[in-house]
């Protein structure tokens, strides 16, 4: 029997190959995620948030969501056993990861009830992958960018400059335009939904105490690492700042607020997990 045609590939364009499918891969899961929020979404306007696809596209959502994290891991993981390199603080490191971290968390809502709000921040960022690989890899594709022709006088040396399609331009302008303001809304909506796990918690929804604390950990990780989470907690305190500061409010709700942001702080250094990664600083993130 003849050898599959990959066999006879150098080793690279092999790798390059894996590299690629695993790309579409992610891509194709980002999309499909896309899908699912937007048709369960028409399912909740319609107050049928438990009917078939609704419960399918919710489930399936969150299994999208896990397999292009997944990919994600995967390739980092690839890429330190090539280099030889290793993950800093060992275990500790790799959930320090945020990949690890929204991989980890999609696993955990795929099993548990249904949150609505839990799909809002996986659904945004996937708007700004499937925009971004679109832009990178499909259109170049299909469509590759013009060479310029150089203007007279100008050096051979020069860099050729080269024209993209008027469709890649326009995602390009949208990820530059909105992405920093997206992330912001993304941290909002994971404090949003940290309130609304709480509040389930009070009430003693179904494994709403085990899903507060696994939630409380996620969102404190991605406190250590987003300056976007930092901004809005700290946009939060604020606007509390001047409610709790206005006239004619009791005092006992001042020292309540008191009390929650000092039991906060507590709980922020105790569960500084720089402490426990070789004293090395978690690098920040923007999103």
């Amino acid at each position: 029997m003849a050898p599959p045609p990959s066999a006879d590939l150098p080793l690279a364009q092999r790798f390059q190959r894996v590299a690629s499918t695993l790309q579409f891969a992610w891509f194709t899961g980002h999309a499909m995620l896309l899908f699912c929020v937007f048709r369960y979404l028409l399912s909740w306007i319609r107050m049928n948030y438990y009917g078939g696809w609704a419960q399918f596209c919710y489930r399936f959502a969150f299994i999208s969501a896990a397999a292009t994290y997944g990919i994600v891991v995967y390739k980092t993981f690839r890429a330190r056993q090539k280099t030889g390199a290793k993950q800093p603080g060992g275990a500790i490191g790799y959930l320090a990861d945020e990949n690890v971290q929204y991989l980890l968390m999609a696993l955990v809502w795929l099993t548990m009830p249904q949150y609505p709000l839990s799909l809002l921040p996986y659904g945004i960022y996937s708007v700004f992958h499937v925009a971004t690989y679109i832009r990178a890899t499909l259109i170049p594709t299909f469509s590759p960018p013009q060479k310029l022709n150089p203007p007279a006088g100008a050096s051979p040396s020069a860099k050729p400059q080269y024209i993209q399609h008027p469709v890649a331009e326009t995602i390009g302008t949208f990820v530059k335009r909105y992405y920093d303001s997206s992330m912001s809304v993304v941290a909002s909506l994971e404090i949003l939904l940290w309130i609304r796990l709480l509040l389930g918690a009070i009430f003693f929804q179904r494994r709403s105490w085990i899903l507060l604390g696994i939630y409380t950990a996620f969102l404190r990780a991605r406190f250590a690492q987003s300056s976007h989470v930092q901004n809005s907690f700290a946009q939060l305190e604020a606007r509390i700042d001047n409610l709790i500061g206005a006239q004619g409010t009791p005092p006992m709700a001042r020292q309540f607020w008191d009390g929650v942001k000092g039991t906060a702080r507590q709980f922020h250094a105790a569960t500084d997990v720089n402490k426990y990664v070789n004293g090395a600083a978690a690098p920040k993130k923007t999103s």
